[in-house]
This record gives structure tokens, sequence and C-alpha cells, in this order.
């Protein structure tokens, strides 16, 4: 397990005794604060963000955007998709550290945080599923963020 994975376990395992986040988003896609998955904004609502999630969560887009032809052509380089998935690691690790998100919308955050997090472990290789996989993994959570969350300007992944 790498050092942003065992953070993100801590620092979620640690906001939920202090009633705020999740537990570890790598260890179940539901969240674990109680609030059931189907709780939803009011309708034609999206859940708040604040400014480090929109940092990071653009972070993340622009990399996969910029690697998103090779990927969807099948000729990214492992190298290449080591590298989006250190990053997508890195920035998944300082949203979990630095999000304040309101109890109910972090509980949907974490469902994206899994999803990225898997995503990264398939790219870095850490599991049985192709890098490839991951990626695609990857594009159809940011996708989702985009669906789910109000973040000015968010264009989705074609």
């Amino acid at each position: 397990m790498g050092v942003a994975r065992n953070m993100i376990a801590t620092v979620f395992s640690g906001t939920l005794l202090l009633g705020g986040a999740p537990a570890s988003a790598a260890d179940s896609p539901r969240p674990a604060t109680g609030i059931a998955a189907s709780v939803e904004p009011a309708p034609g609502r999206k859940w708040p963000t604040d400014a480090p999630l929109r940092k990071y969560m653009a972070q993340i887009r622009t990399a996969v955007a910029a690697k998103q032809r090779e990927i969807q052509d099948g000729s990214l380089t492992l190298a290449d998709y080591q590298a989006i998935g250190t990053l997508v690691e890195t920035r998944v690790a300082s949203i979990v550290a630095e999000c304040r998100l309101p109890p109910a919308a972090n509980a949907r955050l974490q469902l994206i945080v899994a999803e990225l997090t898997a995503g990264a472990d398939a790219m870095l290789e850490r599991t049985e599923a192709r890098p490839a996989k991951g990626a695609t993994r990857v594009a159809q959570a940011i996708n989702e963020y985009g669906r789910q969350f109000n973040h000015p300007g968010w264009k989705p992944l074609k």
C-alpha cells in the first residue's frame, strides 16, 4: 500500500471520528458516515465544492485530458500510465487532507475518491486490472464528479 493510500485511509478515518468525512475511500464504495448513498441535493442542484477540491480535481482532469487520445487509441506507454496514476494518487491525498465539505457532500465525494484511487492503483499496476482500464475508470470518475458537484466552468472529458 502506498504512502498516499495510507494517508487517505488515516485522514478519512480520523475525520470520521470527528464527525466529518467518510472512512477510507479505498475500503468501501459506500459512505461511512451513515448518510445513505441515495441522499441527493435539491432537484436541479449539485453538491458544493471548496477551493482545494476544485484545484486538485482540475489538475487530475488536465492530466487525463492531455493524454486522452492516447488512452482511447491504446498507444499510451506504461510510463505515462504510471505518471498519471501517481498524479491522481497525490492529488487525491491532497483532496482528502484539505477538502472541507458538508457531511452529505463529503459522503458523495467518497464515491468519486474511491473510483479515482482504484483507477490510480490499476495504472500503477497494484491490481489485476490493466493500466488502460484504470485510466478509463479515472476518466469516468472525473465525468461523474462534474455531473454531481458544482464546479464552475467544469467540462467533461469526451
